[in-house]
């Protein structure tokens, strides 16, 4: 059995090739692995998690809810072709203010947090639409980026609970002051 595996790699090496080729899966793949390799895209949702975790209560769920449905909203826009202006220095932006929210321990009301998350996701959302590879099904695709997002909202969630630890308030600080930073990067870069 493991002689034939190895002779079957050897007549077809991208068996071995560890990377999905764009359009795997009709899209999935690609939609999935964009905001986890984008940075300045991991960096917001990551962010979104963590302050609904610190905001609390019904926070926790549904900024993590609202991120991906308007996202999608933004994607579908952008593969529309419709033009949206400044949309590289929102994405940044946003994660200098997500970022300084947490740092600052900034409470805001569920619904101010909600439109904030929202108008960010818009824009979020829009980048993944118009970087859509071409010839692949827009829904797997959508289906990729929205799971990816969530995953990524989900990593975010599980640092904010380290505020039920000693100390945990003040490294979940850290943290939004460190995402800060990076949104600021790519904002000035």
């Amino acid at each position: 059995m493991k002689h034939g595996l190895l002779s079957l790699f050897l007549v077809f090496p991208s068996f071995v090739f560890a990377h999905a080729p764009e359009g795997a899966g009709g899209g999935f793949i690609t939609g999935f692995l964009h905001p986890i390799l984008g940075f300045d895209h991991l960096i917001a949702m990551v962010a979104v998690g963590l302050w609904g975790a610190f905001l609390g209560d019904r926070a926790l769920w549904i900024l993590p809810i609202v991120f991906p449905s308007i996202m999608a909203v933004g994607a579908a826009i952008g593969i529309i072709g419709l033009d949206v202006p400044l949309v590289e220095f929102v994405i940044a932006l946003s994660g200098v203010v997500l970022g300084a929210l947490i740092a600052l321990r900034f409470k805001a009301p569920l619904a101010v947090a909600m439109v904030l998350v929202g108008i960010f996701a818009l824009f979020h959302g829009y980048a993944h639409g118009t970087e859509m590879p071409g010839q692949i099904s827009a829904f797997t695709y959508g289906a990729g980026f929205v799971i990816g997002t969530g995953l990524l909202h989900l990593a975010g969630i599980g640092i904010g609970f380290a505020t039920r630890l000693p100390r945990g308030e003040l490294m979940v600080r850290g943290c939004g002051g460190v995402i800060s930073v990076i949104g600021l990067t790519y904002l000035v870069g």
